[in-house]
């Protein structure tokens, strides 16, 4: 039975690398934390930190040779890494949820937008269906849901297509959504507006959210908590206000120092800690 305290999302000891016959070569390295039923946790770190890998292997969405090693992974107390993969496909569809960097390669390009979000959809009659398609698309702000139904890809700007893309992974209101840096190749109004809907939609239905970006700016905005990666591994883990005023770890205040504040020139030297 599930208790009133147990995490939504709890990572244990996980570590992921590449599947040789060589001694163990790990991209991530016992890997903690958790996420609390509600909660927005947002990983930072600089590209090639792990964050991505992190994510992709939460949702058992690893490209060989990369594999998970070892570890835990539990959902509302149940351990992922053991299921089939066929149910672990069925809970991806229905309890987790992944939005990507690039919303355009996440859709097919040859179908509508309709035909896609449909197809997330196991259960109800088809009328059934499409009205919920048709509501969701209204809820993320796209306007004409209709006519959006009948569009291709390309035909959308990309500010739009994240907002498809976070409509279809909320259409089976899943308890935990993972947005993969949901935001880094649209411009900074656009952005705000993607920001703005995150918080909305995971205010109203209550789900947990695992926010993975490389700017510690945009993740103020949005956090809880934060975790700092940094070579695979996690080097803090603390609550959103304390890490942004009090970080513990050098690497944590290098990241801060790097945030751009208005009306202030940019350091001029990098310190980096390799």
């Amino acid at each position: 039975m599930k208790s009133a305290a147990q995490p939504l999302l709890e990572v244990s000891g996980l570590y992921t690398g590449f599947q040789t016959a060589e001694p163990r070569r790990s991209l991530l390295t016992n890997i903690h934390f958790h996420i609390k039923q509600g909660e927005t946790v947002a990983v930072i770190g600089e590209s090639g930190s792990g964050k991505s890998t992190m994510a992709l292997s939460i949702m058992r969405l690893l490209e060989p040779p990369l594999c998970i090693q070892a570890g835990s992974v539990r959902l509302e107390g149940q351990e992922l890494l053991q299921l089939p993969d066929k149910e672990m496909k069925h809970i991806r569809g229905q309890r987790m949820a992944v939005v990507f960097q690039d919303p355009l390669s996440s859709f097919h390009p040859m179908l509508t937008l309709g035909s896609q979000l449909m197809e997330c959809i196991k259960d109800g009659s088809r009328r059934a269906n499409y009205a919920r398609c048709l509501e969701m698309l209204e809820r993320v702000g796209l306007p004409n849901p209709e006519k959006m139904m009948k569009s291709y890809p390309f035909e959308l700007s990309g500010g739009m297509l994240q907002r498809v893309m976070i409509a279809m992974g909320l259409l089976n209101r899943p308890k935990l959504l993972i947005a993969d840096e949901p935001t880094t190749a649209l411009d900074v109004t656009v952005q705000a507006g993607i920001l703005s809907l995150l918080k909305d939609v995971q205010r109203e239905f209550g789900m947990g959210l695992l926010f993975i970006s490389h700017d510690l700016g945009v993740v103020s905005e949005l956090a809880d908590r934060i975790v700092v990666m940094r070579q695979g591994e996690i080097v803090e883990c603390e609550q959103a206000a304390q890490l942004l005023q009090c970080p513990a770890h050098p690497y944590t205040r290098h990241l801060l120092e790097m945030v751009p504040i208005l009306g202030q020139p940019l350091p001029e030297q990098v310190r980096v800690y390799g």
